[in-house]
C-alpha cells in the first residue's frame, strides 16, 4: 500500500461499493487485479517521458516539422552519447539526417553507396541502439503501441534482444541479414527512424498562435491532427482563425489582411481553398490608379514575388483593410459592454483637406485616397464589398479542411493546461495596477483569473454550437473578435490594437500600444505565485510557461526566464519576420526526467539543406532547473492519476478476499 493510502477498512469498501461492482468487471479475478497493480507499480517507477513545449510557431512549418524530427536536438545529442569517438562527426550528421528524413536520405544514398549491402548492415545496427536508447524508459506496451503493424514483431525482437549475449549474436545478426536478403531494409530503416522520432518526444504542448505569417499554418495543423500526443493553448492569431472559420466578418477580414501583409497566400488559397477572386477583381477596379505603399507585402523572399503579384497583393490589402475598419464598427455598435467606441476612427478622416482630425487637433496622413468611405455614412459597406464578404464568409465557412483544423483546437486545447506543476497560457492574465487580478465582464457577469479564462474557453466553443440560441452564438463570435483585439482580453491585454494609426498617421506616437499591469508584474516572484495559486498549480518546483511576446535574447540581451525561474517566456521568433527582431529562431523548453532545459535554435534554412548537406538547426541548449533526483512517472500528474487506480484496484482486492463482491470465473479457462 502507498505510504499515504489509508488503511483499507469494510466501511471504506461499503461506501464505494457501485463503483467497485463496476470495476469488477474489468477485473474479475483477484489474479487480473494483482496484475495489474503490479503493471501500474512498474509504470510509476519508470523515468518520466520527455515533455517539449514550442510557442509562436507562426506558419513555419518547415522549422516546426525539423523541430519535431530532431526533438529540439536531443536525437543529435542521443547518437553523440552512444557513439562518441567510435564514430566520425560527419557520419553520426549522416545517421542524425537518416533518422529524420528517412525516404530523403535514402534516396541520396542509394545513388552513390558501393556496398549497399554492408551499409544496411553497419546503420540497421546503428539504428536499433538508437532504438533501444529512446524506448528503455518506457514500457514494453507503450513502445508495441508505437511500432508500425507490419515491422511490430521484428522490432520488438531486436529492441528486447542484446547483439552482444554470445547465445543471442547469430539470432540478432540473422534477423537484420534476412531483412536485407529479401529487400526489405530500406522500408525497415524507415520504419526504425520513424519509431525514434515518435519515441523521442512523449508529450507537446503547443503554446498557442499556430498561424500568421508564415506559409504552412495549414501544414503544421495537418501534422498535429496526426502526431500521437499533443496539447495547444489558443494564442491571439489562432483565435482570430477561429473566428473566421465561425464566419464573423471581421475577424475574416483580419486574417485576410494579415496574409496579404506578409505574402502569405499559400495558407488562404493551397491549404483552405479560399476564393479571392471576387476581392481581387474588386481591388483592382477600385485601387487601380493607387499606388499601395502603405500596403505593400512584408516577405522573407521578395524573389518570390513579381512586380504584378506585388502590386495586387498591395491593393487587396489595403481593400480588405478598409473594410476591416467599416466591419469593426459594426460589432462595437452592437456591443457597448465592449467599450470599444474609441477603435471607431474612420469618422474622424476629413476627406476634402485629407487630414486626420481628431481632439481638435489635425494629424498628417499617408494615405489619403478612400474611395470606398462615404464622408456622411463612413462605416457603410459598399455594396460590391458586402458582396465580397458574403463570398468570402461562404469560402471560410465551408472550409472542410478548416473546420477540421478548428475542431482539432477544440478537442486538443483550450486557453491554459496545467501539467506535471506548469501552467501553460499564451499571452497574460489581466491584472490591475497593485497586481491583483483584475474583474472583467462577460455579458452579464464578471470573472477573474482561472474561471475567466474557462469563461473564454466556453465563450468560443459557443460560437459553434447549435444547441444553443441564434443570439448567444452572435454573441460569442463577437466575442470572439474581441478576443483579438479587445483591452480586457487575456489574449491580447494592451489598451488598443492601432492598426489604423499604424497604416495611415504619420505621428508615431499615435499607434504605440501600451501593455496590460501583467507584464509589468510577470518578472515578480510574488505575482506569479499568486497566478499558479489561482490555477491549482502545486509542487516545490513549478512554473508558468507563456509564448506570445518575442524575447529580445540576441538583441537587447533580454532573458526569457523570469521571476527568478518562476515564469518562462519562449517565444523567441519562429517566425521569419521575428529573426531580426530577436536575434534568434524560436525556443523549445524541454521537461524531461532530469530537469528543464531551454534550447534556443538559430534560423533553419531549408528541408532540402536539411537533406542534401546534412545541415541541421544550430541550437544552444541552456540548464533552466536540474532536479535533485531523477523525476519518475510517480512525480507526475499521470503517476498520481495511476496511483488512484492502485488504491481503488486493492480496494477490490480486499472486497474479493472479504468476500463482499465474488471473482467471476473466467470462460476462457
Amino acid at each position: 500500500m502507498d505510504q499515504n493510502s489509508q488503511p483499507i477498512t469494510p466501511q471504506m469498501i461499503g461506501k464505494d461499493m457501485r463503483y467497485l461492482q463496476l470495476l469488477s468487471g474489468s477485473f474479475s479475478t483477484i489474479a487480473s487485479a494483482s496484475t495489474e497493480i503490479i503493471n501500474l507499480e512498474a509504470i510509476n517507477n519508470l523515468p518520466k517521458g520527455t515533455e517539449h513545449f514550442i510557442s509562436d510557431l507562426h506558419g513555419e512549418y518547415e522549422a516546426f516539422i525539423h523541430v519535431l524530427k530532431n526533438a529540439s536536438g536531443n536525437i543529435k545529442r542521443k547518437v553523440n552519447e552512444i557513439f562518441g569517438l567510435t564514430m566520425r562527426e560527419n557520419e553520426k550528421h549522416e545517421l542524425c539526417t537518416l533518422i529524420y528524413y528517412p525516404e530523403e536520405k535514402l534516396n541520396i544514398i542509394k545513388q552513390k553507396e558501393e556496398n549497399l549491402d554492408d551499409w544496411y548492415m553497419i546503420t540497421l545496427h546503428q539504428l536499433v541502439t538508437v532504438c533501444q536508447n529512446v524506448s528503455s524508459k518506457y514500457t514494453r506496451s507503450k513502445v508495441r503501441k508505437s511500432l508500425p503493424e507490419d515491422y511490430s514483431y521484428i522490432i520488438q525482437e531486436l529492441l528486447h534482444e542484446s547483439s552482444a549475449e554470445p547465445n543471442k549474436q547469430e539470432y540478432f545478426n540473422q534477423i537484420i541479414k534476412t531483412i536485407i536478403d529479401i529487400g526489405r531494409a530500406d522500408d525497415f530503416i524507415v520504419a526504425l527512424c520513424n519509431v525514434i522520432q515518435r519515441l523521442s518526444i512523449d508529450q507537446l504542448h503547443i503554446v498557442g498562435d499556430i498561424w500568421d505569417r508564415g506559409p504552412g499554418a495549414h501544414i503544421i495543423m495537418e501534422t498535429l491532427r496526426h502526431y500521437h500526443h499533443f496539447d495547444v493553448q489558443w494564442g491571439n492569431h489562432d483565435i482570430n482563425w477561429i473566428g473566421a472559420a465561425a464566419g464573423n466578418l471581421a475577424c475574416i477580414a483580419n486574417v485576410l489582411r494579415i496574409s496579404f501583409r506578409y505574402g502569405n497566400m499559400a495558407t488562404l488559397e493551397d491549404g483552405y481553398g479560399i476564393n479571392l477572386l471576387p476581392l481581387a477583381t474588386f481591388a483592382m477596379e477600385t485601387y487601380k490608379d493607387d499606388p499601395c505603399e502603405r500596403f505593400q507585402p512584408i516577405v522573407a523572399e521578395p524573389a518570390h514575388f513579381d512586380t504584378k503579384s506585388t502590386r495586387l497583393l498591395a491593393q487587396m490589402h489595403k481593400a480588405i483593410t478598409i473594410i476591416q475598419f467599416k466591419l469593426e464598427a459594426a460589432i462595437i455598435d452592437r456591443r457597448p459592454d465592449f467599450e470599444m467606441e474609441s477603435r471607431k476612427l474612420l469618422e474622424f478622416i476629413d476627406l476634402d483637406r485629407g487630414v486626420f482630425h481628431y481632439n481638435d487637433k489635425d494629424y498628417e496622413m499617408w494615405d489619403t485616397n478612400f474611395p470606398t468611405i462615404n464622408q456622411e455614412h463612413p462605416y457603410d459597406l459598399t455594396e460590391s464589398e458586402k458582396d465580397i464578404m458574403e463570398r468570402l464568409k461562404h469560402s471560410f465557412c465551408t472550409s472542410d479542411k478548416l473546420q477540421k483544423h478548428v475542431k482539432c483546437l477544440f478537442t486538443n486545447g483550450c486557453m491554459y493546461n496545467v501539467c506535471n506543476g506548469n501552467l501553460l497560457f499564451h499571452a497574460s492574465i489581466p491584472l490591475n495596477e497593485d497586481g491583483t487580478f483584475k474583474d472583467v465582464k462577460i455579458r452579464d457577469h464578471y470573472f477573474h483569473g482561472k474561471a475567466l479564462m474557462n469563461e473564454v474557453g466556453r465563450q468560443t466553443r459557443c460560437a459553434f454550437n447549435s444547441e444553443i440560441s441564434k443570439e448567444e452564438r452572435q454573441y460569442a463570435r463577437d466575442y470572439i473578435w474581441y478576443l483579438w483585439c479587445g483591452k480586457n482580453s487575456p489574449l491580447f491585454d494592451k489598451d488598443k490594437m492601432a492598426t489604423f494609426e499604424s497604416y495611415f498617421l504619420k505621428d508615431k506616437s499615435m499607434s504605440k500600444e501600451e501593455k496590460g499591469y501583467y507584464y509589468t508584474y510577470r518578472d515578480n516572484e510574488k505575482v506569479c505565485d499568486a497566478i499558479l495559486d489561482e490555477f491549482g498549480v502545486i509542487g516545490e518546483h513549478r512554473h508558468i510557461v507563456n509564448g506570445h511576446v518575442p524575447v529580445k535574447a540576441a538583441t537587447k540581451g533580454e532573458s526569457p526566464i523570469k521571476a527568478h525561474g518562476k515564469l518562462i517566456v519562449i517565444d523567441g521568433g519562429f517566425a521569419k519576420a521575428y529573426h531580426e527582431k530577436t536575434g534568434i529562431a524560436g525556443y523549445t523548453l524541454v521537461y524531461h526526467s532530469r530537469g528543464l532545459q531551454l534550447v534556443q535554435h538559430e534560423p533553419f534554412t531549408s528541408t532540402k539543406d536539411a537533406i542534401e548537406k546534412g545541415t541541421d538547426i544550430v541550437s544552444t541548449t541552456q540548464l533552466v532547473e536540474l532536479s535533485a533526483h531523477r523525476v519518475m512517472v510517480k512525480d507526475t500528474d499521470l503517476g498520481r492519476e495511476l496511483q488512484r487506480q492502485i488504491d481503488d484496484l486493492k480496494k477490490l482486492l480486499y472486497a474479493y478476499r472479504n468476500g463482499f463482491i465474488k471473482e467471476k470465473e473466467n470462460k476462457h479457462n
